[in-house]
């Protein structure tokens, strides 16, 4: 793999439904660790607009043209606000890819989509659009998805990035910041 290589990690900051909308923070990474770009934006809580706002948020940022990756943590934010990492892709040009801990329960997911949302099935549709393939750390597996870009590219990309324990270090960075948008000040795992 090549070193410098430029990727971006994104996640959102905790929040209370009561607010309506969530911060969601991109942190600009040259492989393996240093950032160069943060960059902010906010999403409807349970809403539908995360992949306009990722895409707005991306397309704004001078680093776009050389990103090789773009990495959200999770499928969703501000709860069940869902990404489309095809749609995402293809706006952007940027290969695109979610990052979990832990394999999602699918049953309680399409549970909580049914019970709270009529466009359920539009969710879990795009949930269920890009399967979940592990991949080794040095602790546990994680597991991606991947749209727009081999899965062992993806794969050496993001262990690139991937320093200490096992979640890449632009995605524990944004979240880092997001947390500290809200609560004023870090803590916890990421």
């Amino acid at each position: 793999m090549k070193t410098q290589v430029r990727v971006v990690g994104i996640d959102d900051s905790p929040f209370a439904f009561k607010n309506g909308s969530v911060h969601v923070v991109g942190v600009v990474m040259r492989i393996p660790n240093y950032i160069e770009a943060v960059m902010t934006a906010k999403c409807e809580i349970d809403g539908t607009d995360a992949n306009d706002v990722l895409v707005s948020m991306l397309r704004k940022s001078r680093y776009l043209e050389q990103l090789k990756l773009i990495m959200i943590d999770g499928i969703a934010l501000g709860g069940f606000n869902i990404v489309d990492i095809s749609y995402l892709q293809e706006a952007t040009g940027i290969p695109s890819a979610t990052v979990t801990r832990d394999m999602p329960d699918k049953v309680m997911i399409r549970s909580a989509l049914k019970k709270h949302f009529p466009d359920w099935g539009e969710r879990m549709r795009m949930i269920d659009k890009h399967r979940l393939i592990p991949i080794p750390t040095l602790h546990k597996p994680i597991y991606i998805s991947v749209s727009g870009m081999d899965v062992n590219e993806a794969s050496e990309l993001i262990q690139g990035c991937t320093i200490r324990g096992n979640i890449p270090e632009p995605i524990r960075i944004a979240h880092l910041i997001a947390r500290a948008i809200v609560n004023g000040e870090s803590r916890g795992r990421s």
